[in-house]
């Protein structure tokens, strides 16, 4: 199988090298094999609690975006996925992403144990990602195992963030964390900022305790005052 991945971002490709990442736009020299990307790069975890632990790539892979491990009391599943290939790794049933922006090596993950990829059907529809197998299309709030997943929309049309337990994972919907927090630019704006009213009614009602993002965790009593700060602010 021809598969790449761009080290300036870290998007994967499928199939023959384009001449630039359709992604980040960096040239094909910037791309690795994913054999090469595989012995170049470690999927490291970081333990966030007694069920959740963060991956991410070891040296940096390019903007990657970290992906979570929740071992719920019923299977063990993922929110988002690792742009490199390690297949000593733990293998879980489920990969839920947020949304198809990265979808990192799950073809690969998917094959090696036969786990199902969740992602919102209007996503699904991405042309950057039609190489990529979903076997599960939602339209619909649901929850699995208990792990819930709400559809935002916004950043994208199928943003969808989840929350297990006390853990909230929002993914880039907003970033960095701290009093410089905004919400994420490239999409429809006006979307983007209604759809976050969604969020704070959704989170507002939940007792949680720490937020998982693109590239930084944090505790959510911290977070949220600079995220509805961030939502203030979006249109000034």
């Amino acid at each position: 199988m021809s598969q790449w991945v761009c080290t300036t971002c870290g998007y994967n490709m499928i199939g023959d090298p384009p001449d630039v990442c359709p992604f980040c736009g960096a040239h094909r020299d910037k791309f690795l094999s994913w054999e090469e990307a595989e012995t170049t790069y470690r999927v490291t975890a970081t333990p966030i609690n007694d069920s959740v632990t963060q991956l991410v790539s070891v040296p940096r892979l390019g903007l990657e975006h970290a992906a979570y491990r929740i071992e719920t009391e019923h299977e063990v599943v993922w929110i988002d996925c690792p742009s490199a290939f390690n297949r000593t790794l733990e293998p879980v049933s489920k990969i839920f992403f947020t949304h198809p922006h990265f979808m990192g090596a799950s073809n690969q993950y998917r094959e090696l144990w036969n786990a199902k990829v969740y992602l919102h059907a209007m996503d699904a529809e991405n042309p950057l990602i039609k190489s990529f197998p979903i076997d599960e299309r939602f339209n619909d709030d649901f929850t699995v195992a208990g792990l819930a997943a709400y559809h935002i929309g916004g950043h994208t049309p199928g943003y969808t963030i989840y929350i297990y337990q006390d853990v909230l994972f929002i993914c880039d919907y907003a970033f960095p964390p701290g009093p410089k927090m905004r919400l994420n630019p490239f999409g429809p704006k006006t979307d983007t900022l209604q759809r976050a009213e969604r969020i704070l009614t959704l989170i507002n009602r939940r007792p949680l305790k720490t937020v998982c993002g693109y590239n930084y965790v944090c505790d959510f009593k911290d977070w949220l005052p600079d995220f509805e700060r961030a939502v203030k602010s979006f249109n000034d």
